[in-house]
């Protein structure tokens, strides 16, 4: 059918109007036939069985009937009046009730005439009864459409008090269908269409919205799941494999003196395998004469900064330089800090840019940088600004990716003539279904393995009533010279929440842990930076034992000292924040402990985080939960939104649907990644880039 016919504004389909128009257009964004075709229902009730009144059973369900009604009756009641009429068929009696508008229901039910009724049965004094149920004339059941598997539409409050409810919903859709005749052209190609056995595409979207078993309910929902996840990954490895063809990048060919002195004499501990496996994949892209656009995820204490670093010395050995971005001042510190120490005095120069470098220092700074004097630089933001001018960039490494836009990233690409390499680090573990939606269009090396010697950390739940054998545990093992984290959620007392607060939380450990025996550090989010700076030196220092934080540790200083992290009210937060603050213990030889500390009143969502906790240590394992139980969107972050804004699949659930597009979106483009060989997907994919959403086009 013509493609233009689905723009056709909503407005003009029979039964919508202007009013009806600007509520679908506000409330479900539907503005053409195109947007109506494609609303998907949530779920189905079945309406494949007509139920006689004498077989009738007391369970609450959802059934139909057909019969007639015999009389009407108005029945006053304590507040107010409801309308009951008798309804009948050859095999008993029930009553159908209105306690709302009874006006107009009265004057347009018909007697005597054969009705087909829906609706939720009850069973009270004596009768079955159906309260405002939906009622449509024999006849005009028997011509229209055959919906033997009830949608059900989203809705929304407004979209109901303006009387568009899911019947009218569903009968606007009808009313398309008719207009339309069900002709809606094919987007995938005879040869995956046979090799996947999928119903045609006007097959589909007609058996998605009215199907008539739960056999063809179910191919309409593969094949159209299976689209929306093929054309997002034919998008994402098409620019994987364009970018690769036309963004050249400098060649990085030779391992030097550097890499090489770097590695045999001052790499503090052997690489693990994942370490290794990674290092050869990043080689093989910077040699590929290609720009290297790759994701290195490991877990917290995994040794990404080693990798980082050593893909550095390549570039440096190479004749270029490098640069690490961070999201915040104290984790810039605690990278260039780390990175000196490590380099020890082989020769390479390195410096750290921040807001609070002062003006002298960030002079030099630009002069070493321009001159190539300055190998590898390291800070915020600040190494965006156009100011910072590079005498030849090769590799930018922005670490915890995700709190940087698209944007901000992109500036990277303009620091030289030829786009430096990008490796891109997190240590947020990101479940694979979610890895190959979001970040498709990138390489993916992860670091799977611990560096040995580390011990796992060992985590329990417990409740407040346990409080004084927490505090006698944390003595112990402040005796034996370790350090304590104990991390509260809030800053200041919130009545509407009774949770312990940082305030409260100091004051207590401070009579329990009183000077001069004990010193206690505090940092929060409301502190000047040079107070909160100060306070974690002394921690890092081991000049204060106990350090009663709120969340501004979860990425900060690296004290392997610290063995103990407290985190009270632990209910409070997330999966992914609580594994990032247990990772701040743990990087020492010595055991680390994880407390959960809460109350007694914990959700069902709290208990399964707690559980997870305390059951692993697998950052991805955590991740899969996290994202089972606070889905994609919430996961990843609004900037990543739009990627996952599906219409009808679900990559928690239709993970084998999402590996199957993926591999068949592979296989297509490494044969011919022009698409030339598969007209209607090069047509489908071609409007898809055009209008920047599948289901826009795709009818």
């Amino acid at each position: 059918m013509n493609s233009n016919v689905l723009q056709t504004p909503i407005v003009y389909l029979k039964g919508v109007g202007p009013n009806r128009a600007e509520t679908l257009q506000s409330e479900l964004g539907i503005h053409t036939y195109q947007d109506l075709i494609n609303l998907f229902p949530n779920r189905y009730i079945d309406k494949t069985q007509y139920y006689k009144i004498g077989e009738l059973q007391r369970t609450s369900s959802d059934i139909q009937i057909v019969g007639k009604i015999v009389n009407i009756k108005t029945v006053e009641q304590k507040k107010g009046k409801r309308l009951v009429a008798k309804f009948i068929d050859d095999t008993g009696e029930m009553e159908l009730v209105w306690f709302r508008g009874q006006k107009w229901i009265r004057e347009n039910l018909k007697l005597n005439i054969p009705y087909v009724i829906f609706g939720k049965v009850n069973w009270f004094n004596g009768t079955f009864s159906m309260p405002h149920p939906e009622m449509e004339l024999w006849e005009d059941h028997e011509k229209g459409l055959k919906i033997y598997m009830q949608p059900v539409y989203p809705s929304t409050e407004k979209l109901a008090n303006k009387g568009i409810t899911n019947r009218v919903t569903n009968k606007l859709i009808q009313q398309l269908f008719l207009e339309t005749k069900g002709r809606f052209k094919e987007t995938l190609s005879p040869g995956l269409i046979s090799e996947l056995s999928l119903i045609s595409k006007a097959e589909a979207l007609f058996n998605i919205h009215f199907p008539k078993n739960q056999e063809l309910l179910a191919k309409a929902q593969f094949r159209l799941k299976f689209e929306e996840l093929f054309y997002i990954q034919l998008q994402l490895i098409s620019k994987n494999l364009m970018h690769k063809q036309k963004i050249k990048g400098y060649n990085f060919d030779k391992v030097g003196t550097l890499f090489k002195t770097f590695y045999e004499q001052h790499l503090p501990f052997e690489l693990t395998n994942a370490q290794k496996r990674v290092i050869k994949e990043i080689r093989a892209d910077l040699g590929s004469n290609a720009q290297m656009n790759r994701l290195l995820q490991g877990d917290v204490g995994s040794g990404k900064t080693i990798v980082a670093l050593m893909t550095m010395l390549l570039a440096i050995d190479n004749g270029f330089q490098a640069c690490l971005m961070a999201p915040t001042e104290i984790l810039a510190n605690q990278h260039f800090m780390g990175i000196k120490d490590l380099l020890g005095n082989i020769g390479v120069n390195t410096a750290l840019l921040t807001g609070s470098v002062k003006k002298s220092a960030r002079k030099l700074i630009h002069e070493q940088l321009e001159n190539g004097e300055l190998h590898i630089l390291i800070g915020t933001h600040a190494l965006l600004e156009d100011k910072v001018a590079y005498n030849n960039l090769g590799l930018a490494i922005v670490d915890e990716q995700h709190r940087f836009g698209v944007a901000q990233r992109a500036k990277l690409w303009h620091k030289n003539d030829i786009p430096p390499h990008i490796l891109v680090m997190t240590a947020t573990p990101i479940p694979r279904t979610l890895a190959m939606s979001l970040y498709g269009d990138l390489d993916i090396s992860t670091i799977d393995e611990l560096p040995p010697g580390r011990k796992p950390i060992k985590t329990v739940h417990r409740y407040d009533s346990n409080r004084l054998k927490v505090f006698q545990f944390i003595r112990d093992e402040i005796k034996k010279g370790r350090q304590v984290y104990v991390v509260y959620p809030l800053i200041q007392e919130s009545e509407a929440l009774d949770y312990k607060d940082l305030m409260d939380g100091y004051e207590s450990i401070a009579r329990d842990f009183p000077m001069p025996d004990y010193q206690i550090s505090i940092v929060h989010g409301k502190m000047k930076p040079a107070d909160k700076d100060y306070e974690m030196e002394r921690f890092v220092k081991g000049e204060t034992q106990i350090m009663v934080a709120t969340t501004v540790i979860e990425v900060g200083v690296n004290v392997p000292n610290a063995s103990v992290m407290i985190i009270e009210s632990a209910e409070r937060f997330g999966l992914s924040q609580l594994h990032q603050l247990r990772g701040r213990v743990g990087r020492g030889a010595d055991q680390s402990f994880c407390i959960l500390m809460t109350g007694h009143k914990l959700s069902l969502d709290s208990k399964t985080r707690l559980e997870t906790m305390v059951g692993t240590n697998d950052g991805f394992q955590i991740a899969e939960v996290d994202l089972k139980l606070r889905g994609p969107g919430d996961l990843m972050g609004t900037q990543q939104s739009g990627v996952l804004n599906l219409k009808i699949a679900d990559i928690i659930k239709d993970n084998d649907i999402l590996k199957t597009a993926r591999y068949h979106a592979l296989k297509i483009l490494r044969e011919d990644i022009s698409l030339q060989k598969h007209p209607v997907i090069l047509h489908a994919y071609t409007q898809l880039v055009k209008y920047k959403n599948i289901w826009n086009y795709i009818s």
